[in-house]
């Protein structure tokens, strides 16, 4: 990909990106690590070291990533390792859970290691691939219109703002949308940052405890839950954008993070997924070879809120949700439109996508896994089912066989897309 000329131009429509993409992640989800502190009752030194230390990791691996391979590889906390966490963590020792994390980021390191995962990525079907990511962004785009009932004026305006901003200078929309959202809140009284203090976080060390049952009720869950619910569907953004880092060394590097971060808190991080679609699709640069700077703008802006800890994140917490909900989905728009037109545009493959896609948005959750592997599993059995086996051409990665079935070309300076809003 072209790096060489950088111009300040290039850099604003990334560094937006991965504000949204940030801003998105600890308004949305980063309320999971606050409720794990309190299930397992850890004093605020330890929840600000557990911050510290998932917002450092989460920094620092994306942006050595994105750098190295000069492609936006966003990484993340577990989102739904969080979630799970917050049940086990009343009844297991804080110890062993630190032991638990570093059992189970030695198995991403292993997976990396081995390059069995990347074989597997390669093997989904491209329709299956784009559905499964356009179940998971569904839910996100309904987001951003169903805020409407409890406030019209606040959704009504994003979304008036967004339209207009799209028809006169598209590259702007979501930046417009940001500063006129936060502009329309400050106005309206309904978010005050003046309690807001700088502080820095303290890392607390804690001593590994090793024991079986951590390892069978904590590590192991962890390890599939995140490989399925993160690991997979993030994979499979980098595919359907034209990226071609292969899963081996961001397993690895994101699993060596997570060892070293473990004994401070940090439960796992992992490739994103629902973020990373904001940075690397053609909103954060109509030039593909210079998204990379999304992925390094936003490991500075986790490394800053992790310097900071507990002061930073509760600024993004102190936002209200209906207007986390209605920027994200917006921010989305295009990913969920490219996908679906992906998923949709081979008539052999339609049926399945269209079922891994239904499964996927119903976020089906059984045995401790949720909807990305449920609507997974249900696309393949279908797909084996009907044509007998996986892929009937293994040559091409997901996004050239897909779009070469409608005549467009990839090719590494720019990514052309099968919709205008993509």
């Amino acid at each position: 990909m072209n790096t060489a000329s950088l111009r300040p131009a290039d850099l604003t429509h990334p560094i937006i990106a991965a504000f949204v993409s940030v801003i998105v992640n600890y308004g949305g989800t980063f309320i999971l690590v606050f409720q794990g502190a309190k299930a397992a009752g850890l004093s605020p030194e330890q929840t600000a070291s557990w911050i510290w230390s998932i917002s450092i990791g989460v920094g620092l691996t994306g942006a050595w990533l994105s750098l190295r391979y000069r492609e936006p590889i966003i990484t993340a906390w577990s989102t739904p390792g969080a979630a799970f966490l917050i049940a086990v963590l009343p009844n297991t020792p804080y110890a062993e859970m630190v032991g638990a994390y570093i059992l189970s980021a030695i198995g991403f390191i292993a997976l990396g290691v081995s390059g069995y995962f990347e074989r597997v990525v390669k093997m989904i079907p491209p329709g299956i691939a784009a559905g499964l990511l356009a179940g998971i962004l569904l839910r996100f785009g309904i987001g951003a219109f169903g805020g409407a009932s409890m406030d019209p004026l606040l959704v009504g305006t994003l979304i008036l703002t967004y339209a207009l901003l799209r028809r006169f200078t598209a590259r702007y929309a979501i930046v417009g949308v940001l500063i006129i959202g936060i502009a329309l809140l400050l106005g309206m009284g309904q978010v005050n940052f003046e309690t807001v203090a700088l502080k820095l976080a303290m890392p607390v060390f804690t001593h590994p405890i090793f024991s079986i049952n951590a390892l069978l009720s904590v590590a192991l869950p962890l390890f599939v839950i995140t490989l399925t619910g993160q690991y997979m569907p993030g994979m499979l953004v980098l595919r359907g954008d034209g990226f071609k880092t292969s899963a081996n060394p961001i397993l690895t590097v994101t699993g060596f993070g997570s060892l070293l971060m473990a004994p401070f808190g940090s439960h796992a991080f992992n490739i994103a997924a629902i973020t990373a679609a904001i940075c690397t699709g053609k909103e954060s640069h109509e030039n593909a070879g210079k998204r990379y700077i999304a992925g390094l703008a936003c490991g500075v802006f986790y490394i800053l809120v992790g310097v900071f800890g507990t002061t930073l994140a509760s600024l993004f917490v102190v936002l209200p949700p209906t207007f986390i909900t209605t920027l994200a989905g917006l921010a989305l728009l295009g990913a969920i439109g490219g996908s679906l037109a992906t998923a949709l545009v081979d008539l052999r493959g339609r049926e399945t996508a269209l079922i891994t896609f239904l499964a996927t948005a119903a976020n089906i959750t059984l045995f401790g896994l949720g909807g990305a592997f449920w609507g997974l599993i249900a696309g393949l059995a279908v797909h084996g089912l009907i044509h007998g086996k996986l892929r009937p051409d293994d040559s091409g990665t997901i996004a050239e066989k897909t779009l070469g079935r409608v005549g467009i070309t990839l090719n590494k300076n720019a990514i052309p897309n099968a919709s205008e809003n993509r």
